[in-house]
């Protein structure tokens, strides 16, 4: 197949532009920069010069395509719920180009869009969040509009991805750490977070566009639940800083933005995920990245 990825040259992206390289498929990569579309020549990709803002360009890029992922996603948290309807565009967008055809769309969410019981993970055929509660639920919204119009739409839910030198909303729970010279966790520190390494994610990703069902929903969870006590503490010892519990009236002032997600419980499971793709991640988990962090001035 010939892909177009938006945000081919990100953390992601990159990984799975080799992926789909590596097993006989062609790239089109979408970029907005002379530098991306250079890396995207050396990996053997075909850049393909655009942004998001351009819809036009977006659908003319779908169209040259057999199938895309839309991975690109504007996360400056100071304008999130605008952020999350631009998506909502541009998912109509790429959609709009394959329409009337099977082309499949691989459309990016996170795995905390599956409701779930209090205290129990969420799982692929759990009923999806509303974006009436919370505005990212926006992208899934969008593909199921494209199912429902016909189209051939499904859904790739992330947890933290990581490696050692990226970790999803981890990393800059770190450079918090470093700022304030503290590590910390809210209360007994018991929320959890699902996570998953690079190495499986990218292919996650070319099983579900290999395999695609319309309306699907794909769980790249290899770990359910690292709690965030055990995060702050694998970070404290790397950094060689304290750890520390706050209240969660001191989140605030320490987390900043992050502070909506740093006492949140959002464990998440991939077993319908493994069972129908024959999934089977092995890459290092979450902790262990973070005792192998990789930052500029740690030994």
């Amino acid at each position: 197949m010939k892909v177009f990825i938006t945000g081919a040259t990100g953390f992601i992206g990159s990984a799975l532009v080799t992926e789909l390289l590596s097993h006989g498929h062609q790239v089109l990569g979408l970029t907005r920069s002379e530098n991306g579309a250079a890396a995207l020549a050396a990996a053997g990709a075909e850049p393909y010069r655009g942004s998001l803002e351009d819809l036009e360009g977006l659908r003319k890029g779908a169209a040259q395509a057999d199938a895309v992922v839309h991975l690109a996603f504007n996360h400056d948290f100071s304008t999130y719920a605008q952020n999350c309807e631009d998506d909502r565009r541009v998912i109509a967008a790429l959609g709009a180009a394959l329409a009337g055809s099977q082309r499949p769309l691989i459309v990016t969410s996170g795995t905390g869009m599956g409701a779930a019981e209090p205290g129990k993970p969420a799982t692929e055929e759990g009923r999806p969040m509303s974006s009436a509660m919370i505005p990212r639920a926006a992208s899934e919204e969008a593909a199921d509009a494209l199912v429902a119009a016909g189209g051939n739409a499904s859904v790739v839910r992330l947890p933290q991805v990581h490696d050692t030198r990226k970790q999803g909303l981890v990393s800059p729970a770190i450079q918090l750490a470093l700022e304030k010279r503290l590590s910390a966790y809210v209360g007994e520190g018991a929320g959890r977070w699902a996570a998953a390494h690079i190495s499986d994610v990218a292919p996650l990703y070319r099983l579900a566009l290999e395999h695609a069902q319309p309306g699907a929903r794909w769980h790249a969870v290899a770990e359910e639940g690292v709690t965030m006590r055990a995060m702050a503490e694998a970070i404290g010892r790397r950094l060689s800083l304290p750890v520390k519990s706050l209240t969660p009236e001191e989140a605030p002032a320490h987390f900043g933005w992050l502070a909506m997600f740093a006492a949140l419980d959002m464990p998440a499971s991939s077993q319908i995920t493994r069972r129908k793709l024959g999934w089977n991640p092995t890459g290092p988990g979450l902790i262990a990245d973070l005792d192998r962090l990789e930052l500029p001035g740690v030994g």
